[in-house]
């Protein structure tokens, strides 16, 4: 969710909350204002009767209230002196209405005459059904108001206010530390972004820094230690091929020469990780998971022939992904090249591509792997002394750079490795 849109959603549940609090109070308040404007109303009318009262005794003798608003009504003087004026709702029924309707009534008495009289001086209420359902649809339209004001705020005013914010993240998503780019440098006079613009530019010199000392270690790792290894290797070849040398002599060079080129090996599969996961394979183009697929396994053909492997390949779909030709190239050969060399005599191999995956089934001289540490850094058959235990370890760390998901699984007695390429399916 975009930072916008969560402030949106944030004021919308605030203005909800502050407002229906607000509706409440205000609907209490005003109710008791409009109380207290028809209680003086009231009081006022009894001042009035009993003025005209004076003049028109004709009155005492109104004792419903038919089209009036009061009736008098002759008490005791020991029931007149007990009454006090007295305010309360009642309902009533209105013959223009033809429904009770709520009043407001006065309850008082009088002296006229030395007589006394009841007097209950009544005034028409607002009905609450019809003050609670304005208020509410008053409530609603505000609400629906002020989000409207907000929605618009936010596109026209706020996205104005953070387009710096998005112009330096826009920077950061494309930038590349292996090209000569200059440092950012958005216009903007907020204070926040232009700390936020420093921060970005101080952490981008750190990290081509430590790009250049990594790139620059592994490359010269690259040169320093594979010349000696390969000269160590042609010497002791040419001293093997020597007259005088004997059997057991030979042997332990053949020995030596072994553990040099699994040394040899092993240093190119350690660089090649710290190469890719360093990001040093940022070039990338379509490639063809099916066309790689089929052309490592005629590469590996004699070698399956070998060990009488069946090889069979199952093109559900084509596939194709965007990603570095030579990291594609690698980590379907790992598995191919895994599959063969760990497999049985007489066993079969299974490649099978669809749409959106590459996976490889292969029978084994091994029941089912540890699923949790196969793609470990030198996790191996302890049987296969040739084996360096990073090719897996390759693999992974190429799916993980490309946001790849790589499994395992140990299905009917087959090894089956599944790679999908979802992240990264690349439009034809």
């Amino acid at each position: 969710m975009k930072l916008l849109n969560r402030s949106l959603r944030y004021l919308s549940l605030a203005f909800l909350f502050i407002i229906g609090v607000w509706s409440v109070v205000f609907y209490f308040n005003l109710k008791d204002e409009i109380r207290d404007s028809i209680d003086d109303g009231l009081d006022n009318n009894r001042l009035l009767i009993l003025l005209k009262v004076k003049t028109d005794s004709t009155l005492l003798f109104q004792n419903e209230f038919g089209g009036n608003n009061f009736e008098i009504h002759p008490v005791s003087k020991q029931n007149a002196f007990t009454f006090k004026d007295v305010y309360k709702d009642t309902l009533m029924y209105r013959q223009n209405e033809d429904d009770l309707e709520p009043v407001r009534v006065l309850n008082t008495a009088f002296e006229h005459q030395e007589k006394y009289y009841q007097l209950m001086v009544i005034s028409s209420l607002v009905e609450e059904d019809d003050l609670i359902e304005d208020s509410f649809w008053s409530v609603v339209w505000l609400f629906i108001i002020l989000i409207t004001s907000v929605i618009i705020i936010n596109n026209f005013v706020l996205r104005k206010v953070w387009n710096p914010f998005y112009d330096i993240l826009d920077k950061l998503k494309t930038y590349r530390i292996d090209k000569d780019e200059t440092p950012i440098n958005i216009a903007t006079k907020t204070k926040e972004f232009i700390q936020l613009q420093e921060a970005s530019n101080t952490l981008i010199h750190h990290s081509k820094e430590t790009y250049t000392s990594q790139k620059h270690f592994t490359e010269n790792a690259s040169h320093e230690l594979q010349t000696p290894i390969a000269i160590i290797i042609n010497k002791l070849e040419l001293l093997l091929e020597s007259e005088n040398l004997k059997e057991k002599e030979a042997k332990t060079i053949a020995e030596v020469i072994n553990i040099a080129d699994r040394l040899k090996k092993l240093n190119n599969s350690l660089l090649l990780l710290a190469k890719i996961e360093n990001k040093q394979f940022l070039e990338q183009k379509t490639v063809s998971i099916n066309e790689i697929a089929k052309e490592f396994l005629s590469n590996y053909q004699e070698l399956a022939e070998f060990k009488n492997i069946e090889l069979k390949v199952i093109e559900i779909d084509d596939l194709y992904v965007q990603m570095n030709n030579a990291l594609a190239e690698i980590l379907i050969s790992n598995l191919i090249k895994n599959a063969i060399f760990h497999n049985k005599k007489d066993g079969k191999i299974t490649i099978k591509v669809t749409e959106q995956e590459f996976i490889i089934y292969n029978t084994g001289s091994t029941a089912a792997l540890n699923p949790k540490t196969i793609f470990n850094r030198f996790e191996k058959d302890q049987t296969k002394s040739q084996s360096t235990g990073l090719g897996l370890a390759v693999c992974n760390a190429i799916c993980n750079s490309y946001d790849i998901k790589i499994t395992y699984k140990f299905l009917e007695n087959e090894h089956c490795f599944a790679i999908n390429f979802k992240n990264s399916i690349s439009p034809v």
